[in-house]
This record gives C-alpha cells, sequence and structure tokens, in this order.
C-alpha cells in the first residue's frame, strides 16, 4: 500500500490540510492580519475537500483487489 501513487497522493493531501491549518492557527495566535487568516482558512477548506475526494478515490478503486 505504501508505493501505491494514489494512496501517496491522498497522504500528501492529508498533510498539506494539517500544514495550512497550522499555519491558520498561528496567525490567529499573534493577532496577524484577518484576511489572511480567513484566506488560509478557506485554502484549508479546498485541501481538505480534496483530502477527502482521494481517500474516498483510494478506498473506491481498491475495494475490489
Amino acid at each position: 500500500m505504501g508505493n501505491d501513487p494514489l494512496f501517496l497522493v491522498a497522504g500528501a493531501a492529508v498533510l498539506l490540510v494539517a500544514v495550512i491549518l497550522v499555519m491558520g492557527i498561528a496567525n490567529f495566535a499573534r493577532s496577524g492580519d484577518p484576511k489572511r487568516s480567513n484566506k488560509l482558512m478557506q485554502a484549508r477548506i479546498i485541501a481538505q475537500f480534496a483530502a477527502v475526494a482521494g481517500i474516498l478515490l483510494f478506498v473506491l478503486l481498491r475495494k475490489g483487489g
């Protein structure tokens, strides 16, 4: 499973979500620009959708074998 390209893409998408989330929380914590925080959270939602879609695609394609 670790060598499966679709698994690696889904894993990378999950890591991207985590990185964006940490960046957004850090920006909130240091009382940064509210517009930047909003953009980071919007980017997180988009990345999260892509991660969930990738995971579902992986499960659906690998279910049969």
